[in-house]
């Protein structure tokens, strides 16, 4: 079960870059003017680059918290209802 969650966690990561990939419009600018690409394809680039960048503070958290995290999840799903 931890890999299937594992999984589809990185695998949904990927997918929906593409939808979160805003970046900063400063970084974009310069990156773009000192470019000799295309303007959306290093842009794209840029915006992927950040977010990989962002990323790993929240890798580091969840890696140093993972105990509480599992045992707030466990207690969230695996909690009885009133019937």
């Amino acid at each position: 079960m931890k890999k299937t969650v594992v999984f589809l966690f990185f695998n949904t990561f990927i997918l929906v870059q593409n939808l979160f990939a805003q970046g900063c419009s400063q970084c974009k600018m310069m990156a773009e003017q000192g470019s000799e690409l295309e303007e959306g394809a290093f842009g794209k680039n840029i915006n992927s680059g950040i977010l990989y960048l962002m990323i790993i503070p929240y890798l580091i958290l969840i890696f140093l918290f993972r105990k509480q995290l599992i045992s707030l999840a466990k207690q969230y799903l695996f909690k009885k209802r009133p019937a």
